[in-house]
């Protein structure tokens, strides 16, 4: 389920830069993409590498050699990360072929950890590279498929990784997602970073998700986990790269409030979030202490994905606890307050109101679980997440 929006992208990109990136977590249709890209709309042959098989990587134990042979064509190098000295003969193949008229659309890179993560490609490619990034399925991604079978509430409490998603059962689902979790933690991360016991990590993950929509403080996850706070910090930075873990920054504007300074974090997918506290079926969702923060986590990821690159993210917190969940700063100055509510009746406190008098904010909005679009006082307009999102699109 792969909309038309992101293939013209990524078409686009790939006939304006030589090499594009396709990045995001495993299991989420990156192959997929690039392969009916290849087949179905350029004109012109391509060659596929996955890294992940020893004989294909074996084939680039002399990558120039290798790569050399396939001028004029399209190579898709798989899960690119688990051969990061390869970025440095790119560029070099990318400039011979440019020199023989070739341009544009040279390599298709997929990658199953985070730009940050590929640091050389940003070195060694500058000018040279698009990225792109692949989420799991989004709201408005699955409305746009199909309006009137449309559950939010699947999406919401499966998550958005397709095999989990479309699963036939909730228990196929729960399945799935407990294989995702345990090939991460004993597989994934230990190829890419340091040599994590799996029983530790996948502890720190668990904890984590109890911390879903807070401040973290690191050094209680240290004491608990018997390990130092730098430790712990590369932990984190480890599940971020990998997609797993979102850091929202605190609001960086001038204000004369005392702010919190430490991130917000939370799980990018509520499916796994949901594994992770072993809530196995929607009524023990709608029953769980974790219910509201959830749900934030839900709207907010879907707004983010949501975002152009014209727009930047954050969440304001002063030290009196006045907040406003989610800042969206956009193009020709417009700040958008977002405040996220599971009731179907929403109320917000003078804390928001005098959040928003801080930053100045433009346009202020409760994004909630009903439908109904509506005023509210001081300005402010509640609004169901769906038409939050084209309200957003139509704006970027």
């Amino acid at each position: 389920m792969i909309t038309r929006e992101l293939k013209n992208r990524l078409v686009n990109a790939l006939a304006n830069v030589p090499v594009v990136a396709l990045l995001g977590p495993r299991q989420v249709g990156k192959t997929t993409l690039a392969l009916q890209i290849a087949e179905q709309i350029l004109n012109k042959e391509s060659v596929y590498l996955d890294l992940e098989l020893d004989t294909d990587l074996n084939k680039l134990d002399d990558p120039e050699s290798y790569l050399r042979r396939f001028e004029n064509q399209l190579l898709i190098i798989d899960e690119v990360q688990r051969k990061p000295d390869l970025f440095r003969v790119l560029r070099g193949l990318i400039d011979i072929r440019k020199r023989n008229g070739e341009r544009a659309g040279q390599f298709l890179l997929l990658g199953s950890a985070s730009r940050d993560l590929l640091q050389q490609s940003s070195e060694t490619l500058a000018g040279r590279i698009r990225y792109l990034e692949l989420t799991p399925f989004s709201v408005l991604e699955i409305f746009k498929m199909d309006k009137q079978g449309f559950n939010p509430e699947k999406l919401w409490f499966r998550g958005g990784f397709p095999d989990s998603y479309l699963a036939g059962t909730d228990n196929e689902s729960w399945e799935w997602r407990n294989d995702f979790i345990s090939t991460y933690v004993e597989r994934d991360i230990p190829l890419m970073g340091p040599q994590i016991p799996a029983t530790r990590m996948k502890r720190f993950w668990t904890m984590l998700a109890h911390y879903h929509g807070q401040q973290i403080v690191l050094s209680e996850l240290g004491k608990s986990l018997e390990v130092s706070q730098p430790t712990v910090k590369s932990y984190l930075d480890i599940l971020t790269d990998f997609y797993m873990v979102r850091q929202i920054q605190p609001w960086a504007g001038n204000t004369k409030k005392r702010l919190v300074k430490s991130p917000k974090i939370y799980l990018r997918d509520t499916g796994i979030l949901h594994k992770l506290l072993n809530i196995s079926s929607f009524e023990d969702l709608l029953g769980h202490p974790i219910l509201g923060a959830s749900w934030e986590g839900f709207v907010i990821e879907n707004i983010i994905v949501q975002l152009s690159g014209k727009w930047q993210y954050s969440y304001y917190r002063t030290t009196a606890q006045t907040e406003i969940d989610l800042v969206l700063e956009g193009p020709d100055g417009q700040i958008w307050a977002v405040e996220v509510k599971r009731s179907l009746a929403p109320k917000v406190g003078k804390g928001f109101y005098s959040a928003c008098d801080d930053i100045k904010a433009t346009s202020k909005f409760v994004v909630y679980s009903g439908v109904e679009r509506y005023p509210m006082s001081n300005h402010t307009e509640a609004i169901g997440l769906t038409d939050f999102l084209q309200l957003l699109e139509g704006a970027s």
